[in-house]
């Protein structure tokens, strides 16, 4: 059994602070296109109340997370554009690592974002 699980978390860089009530989905990206495995919505400390992939269920390959981060933005005063310049957010990774801890943060602006491979 796999003992490596992913964790994620949003950081709002803009007001410098945790961003709470973002959607985060999890796919699984499979010969037949994307799988949804997971979901969950930030908390105030801008993470996730569990792993969103837990060792249950981890798996070695190609995952994306997608953070709903439009709702937020405009709920922390962005003005929206049509169509807003972020709101969907996917990021693509892989996972090789059968026994280790994944952590695929997000850094949050209103018109930009970076993400790296976290602890």
């Amino acid at each position: 059994m796999a003992e490596g699980y992913l964790t994620t978390h949003v950081l709002d860089t803009a007001r410098g602070c945790p961003a709470a009530g973002i959607e985060i989905t999890l796919y699984r990206i499979t010969d037949v296109g994307p799988v949804r495995i997971a979901g969950a919505v930030t908390n105030a400390d801008g993470r996730t109340d569990a792993p969103i992939l837990g060792e249950e269920a981890f798996e070695t390959g190609i995952y994306e997370l997608v953070f709903d981060a439009g709702p937020y933005l405009t709920a922390s005063g962005v003005t929206p554009g049509e169509p807003r310049f972020l709101d969907s957010i996917p990021i693509r990774f892989g996972m090789s690592e059968a026994d280790s801890h994944y952590h695929v943060p997000l850094l949050l602006s209103p018109f930009g974002y970076s993400t790296y491979r976290g602890s």
